[in-house]
C-alpha cells in the first residue's frame, strides 16, 4: 500500500471533494518535505548495501525528521512541542552532515546529493520557523 492510499484511507472530505487530512501533521508542509526526503533516500546511496553503517545511519535520521515532526504537531504542551521539532531539526541537520561524507567518499552522483539537500534545507527552513521562539 502506497503512502497516498494510507492517506486517502486517513482523510475526510474537507467540502468541494478535496479531502482533509485528519492528523495535525498531514497539514504541515515540513511533514510532508521530510516524506519526500525518505522517499528519495530510498533511491540514494544505492551503491551501498542497506546495512550499510552510512545508509543506516542516513535512513534512521530520515525517519527521526518525519516522526518528531508528526509527534510535535500532536503536541498539546508548547515546551514539548518545541522539543520535538528540535529533535527534528538535528536529524536533518545530522542527515546534512551524512550528505557531506557520502560526497567526500563518492557515494553517490554529486546531482543526486544535491536533490536530498535541497530537500533538507527547505525542511530545516521550514523548522527554524517552527521552533522560533515567541
Amino acid at each position: 500500500m502506497s503512502l497516498q492510499d494510507t492517506r486517502s484511507r486517513q482523510c475526510e472530505d474537507g467540502g468541494e471533494g478535496t479531502p482533509r487530512p485528519r492528523y495535525d501533521h498531514h497539514r504541515l508542509d515540513a511533514y510532508e518535505v521530510a516524506v519526500q526526503f525518505v522517499t528519495w533516500r530510498g533511491g540514494a546511496l544505492q551503491r551501498l548495501p542497506k546495512s550499510a553503517d552510512i545508509a543506516d545511519q542516513l535512513t534512521r535520521a530520515a525517519t527521526s525528521i518525519v516522526l518528531n515532526i508528526a509527534e510535535a504537531a500532536g503536541e498539546q504542551s508548547g515546551p514539548e512541542r518545541l522539543r520535538f521539532f528540535r529533535m527534528a531539526r538535528r536529524s536533518a541537520t545530522e542527515c546534512d552532515g551524512i550528505l557531506d561524507v557520502a560526497l567526500a567518499l563518492h557515494l553517490d552522483r554529486p546531482e543526486k546529493i544535491q536533490e536530498g539537500r535541497a530537500l533538507l534545507t527547505r525542511v530545516l527552513s521550514m523548522l527554524a520557523g517552527l521552533t522560533r521562539t515567541r
